[in-house]
């Protein structure tokens, strides 16, 4: 079978989170067809899920230039460059906007949930006739099957909705799979459409990363209101430390202050802190709490009697959907092998991150692409800048126009790449207690968000964690 013919297909973008669609305001620059496939019933369906949390970056940081020249024509007005939004924000104010551009509005797919991509007519181990082939992109509608071919394919779906597991090792406890009616989000609305679940009521929060504080400060401040509400915080850690952070002396002054403020509640005995913490086993008990087991510090057991459990220990890419895709793939991060150097999170902080484009995204098959939050697989470093960044260089590749899509650079703050010019600490702590970087969780998502903060799909200088 020959080849089909692909210069008149569009580029697939899946996700239409920020990044997806930045990636297809690129692409309609450059002249190429986007059509971006969402699986939630519209667009930042991940951002969403947040939109209660607010983002640790100014919106100088969270637009994207293409998306702005497309929406500048519209009469949209560009937010204060220098305000922190939440995650409504950043939908109500940029992303639908965006998603409702004459451009956009029609290459925008809603409830289209990526289920497979391969080559049209091979399957992965064929080599003869591959290259130039196009893309067959496999999504569910109403539960019925629909094929797409694509010329290139820029994968953007991030990992909101793809937790790790809260046992050991990276694999899930024992009865994990039973835990479903405990198991809450990373980043769920304490304070407000939440808040009868967790009012009066003991929860255990896990995780050590910025999405981790977020709901314990949140339940702090439900604490105060609702007698009777007790917080239990547990970590695979020695120390919190890293979390706590450098207070006055972050560049980040609204991260400082989530680092302080959590430290704070701690010491003063609003939240129970277990260190050093393995999860063996969840167990439903018949009052209907969940039984929660597992090892402590110097091997002291825990057990914890719940009625809810907040898991905010990161998240990982979902692969399955790209079994048929030619990858290169880091073995430890899941993230593409020669991006993966830039972005361990072992040697790099989301400070060190450089800037990088199509040569370090691209795989064995041509014109397929792992872009935003998914390209860091599990890597805590992400940042939403960054993904704009990629996807400008991306879409400049498949226009051909190698000398636009090598020319990579970040425009941040000159404090760093994890910094920002904000006002002093009074007028963070003017903004709110609560702080993400935005998901979808971003990131993206994101998040054990070492650096950069929570809240996935995840975003604005994070992914969630």
């Amino acid at each position: 079978m020959s080849a089909d013919p692909t210069h008149e297909l569009p580029v697939v973008v899946i996700g239409a989170g920020p990044v997806g669609l930045a990636a297809a305001a690129h692409l309609l620059e450059r002249g190429l067809e986007p059509l971006v496939l969402e699986a939630g019933d519209r667009a930042a369906a991940a951002v969403r899920a947040w939109g209660h949390v607010r983002l640790f970056s100014p919106w100088e940081y969270d637009l994207d230039d293409a998306a702005v020249r497309l929406l500048e024509p519209t009469g949209w007005e560009s937010p204060d460059r220098t305000a922190l939004p939440t995650g409504a924000e950043l939908v109500e104010r940029y992303l639908d906007p965006l998603a409702a551009t004459p451009q956009l509005a029609g290459r925008i797919r809603t409830s289209a949930r990526v289920v497979a991509v391969s080559r049209v007519g091979v399957d992965k181990t064929r080599t003869v006739g591959r290259a130039g082939r196009a893309y067959l992109v496999r999504t569910l509608v109403d539960g019925r099957v629909h094929d797409v071919t694509a010329r290139a394919v820029i994968d953007a779906s991030g990992t909101w909705g793809q937790r790790n597991p809260l046992g050991a090792a990276g694999l899930p406890a024992i009865g994990e799979d039973q835990a479903g009616d405990w198991l809450v989000g990373p980043l769920p609305d304490v304070l407000g459409r939440d808040r009868a679940r967790f009012a009066g009521r003991h929860t255990l929060v896990v995780g050590m990363g910025h999405s981790a504080a977020n709901t314990l400060l949140a339940l702090v401040e439900l604490q105060r209101t609702e007698p009777g509400t007790r917080i239990s915080w547990a970590i695979r850690g020695r120390s919190p430390a890293r979390l706590y952070g450098g207070g006055d002396a972050d560049g980040l002054p609204a991260r400082g202050l989530l680092g302080s403020t959590l430290e704070a509640a701690v010491q003063a005995g609003h939240v129970e802190l277990h260190r050093e913490v393995t999860l063996t086993r969840f167990t439903p008990s018949d009052d209907g709490l969940l039984w929660v087991t597992g090892t402590g510090r110097d091997g002291a057991p825990v057990d914890l009697h719940v009625d809810a459990l907040a898991g905010a220990t990161g998240f990982r890419p979902d692969l399955d959907l790209l079994r048929e895709v030619r990858l290169e793939l880091d073995a430890a991060l899941e993230a593409p092998v020669r991006l993966a150097p830039l972005i361990d999170p072992n040697a790099h902080s989301c400070g060190t991150v450089p800037p990088h484009g199509h040569r370090a995204l691209a795989h064995p098959d041509e014109g397929f692409y792992l872009a935003g939050m998914k390209s860091y697989g599990r890597a805590p470093t992400f940042l939403l800048a960054t993904g704009y960044e990629q996807v400008r260089s991306i879409a400049a590749a498949l226009a051909g126009d190698l000398e636009a899509a090598d020319a990579v650079q970040l425009h941040l703050p000159a404090t760093g790449v994890c910094s920002t010019d904000l006002a002093d600490r009074e007028a963070v702590e003017t903004a709110g207690v609560g702080f993400a970087t935005g998901s979808a969780h971003g990131w993206s998502a994101e998040e054990p968000a070492s650096c950069c903060g929570a809240a996935p799909e995840p975003l604005a200088t994070a992914r969630p964690s």
